[in-house]
């Protein structure tokens, strides 16, 4: 298995690589050694998640957030949550990518 992808976790944001998501931001909810559950609260909701192999995403951050904070110790999360929480850092993100 590739190193850089064992590093995965739950709470962690990550990015597909592969598929007809590719680009697309996920929150990992649970994790074995060959796959990931993804949600982004839109097309995947809490309630159907993605089920995505590791190789397939890219770790983007480990984010620690109170939406993350909440999925690490089990808390409900809205899938508006997740939305909105994703949004903020894809949207972040590109800020600093363009601005630095």
């Amino acid at each position: 298995m590739d190193p850089d992808k064992s590093d995965i976790h739950i709470s962690d944001v990550v990015i597909s690589t592969a598929g007809r998501d590719q680009g697309d931001w996920f929150y990992v909810i649970a994790e074995d050694p060959v796959y990931l559950m993804l949600v982004d609260g839109k097309g995947r909701t809490l309630e159907k998640p993605k089920r995505k192999k590791r190789k397939h995403v890219q770790k983007v951050l480990r984010s620690e957030t109170r939406v993350a904070g909440k999925i690490r110790s089990g808390d409900k999360v809205l899938n508006s949550e997740l939305r909105r929480d994703l949004a903020f850092l894809a949207r972040d993100m590109q800020a600093n990518n363009l601005g630095g």
